[in-house]
């Protein structure tokens, strides 16, 4: 059985000023360095998610992912829901035609490039032992890793992302199979 694991990663990286939504809670918006638009466009995502996850895979010792076109659909489906829903949380599994993992990421539209994007995931290594899910975290919390655990698991083979955006918001969803973080097992 594998936990539902979600984190706001882009809490992570917040720096900024609130600002109050009607209605709800006070949005945390990121200062920018500079006002250039990060670039888009599904081949730069591609090519930026799969050298942030095979960087990371590279360094753990566990062979490189393919690209799954598939995933990357089931994964633009449900960015979109986020995006259109303002909502920031795990999809109801089943996920697809097979069992697939997710990672997702939300941020300021525009603020963050594809690669910081998969590089906040990446940077929980910081707090990962390798010990069987989910008493895989130096903090004692398994969400504390899970982003990068998933990243890294031997098992997993292929990956899909997608980004959508709304006024104000991208909405990253990386899709991934064999998924990880089976509970009882090491990422690698």
């Amino acid at each position: 059985m594998k936990p539902t694991l979600c984190s706001a990663m882009s809490a992570l990286a917040l720096i900024g000023c609130s600002v109050p939504v009607a209605g709800g809670p006070e949005r945390v918006t990121e200062l920018r360095p500079d006002a250039r638009v990060q670039p888009r466009g599904g081949a730069v995502l591609q090519r930026a998610m799969l050298d942030g996850h095979n960087d990371a895979r590279r360094a753990a010792g566990v062979p490189a992912l393919g690209w799954s076109d598939e995933l990357a659909s089931d994964a633009a489906r449900y960015a979109a829901i986020l995006a259109e829903t303002r909502t920031f949380r795990h999809s109801v599994e089943p996920r697809g035609r097979t069992a697939e993992g997710e990672n997702l990421f939300t941020g300021t539209r525009g603020a963050y490039s594809y690669r910081e994007m998969v590089d906040l995931w990446v940077a929980e290594k910081k707090d990962f032992v390798n010990r069987p899910t989910p008493d895989f975290s130096r903090t004692g919390n398994y969400a504390d890793v899970a982003h990068f655990t998933q990243i890294v698991w031997r098992g997993t083979s292929q990956v899909g992302c997608a980004l959508a955006s709304n006024a104000r918001d991208d909405y990253l969803v990386c899709r991934y199979t064999p998924p990880g973080n089976v509970v009882g097992q090491r990422a690698f």
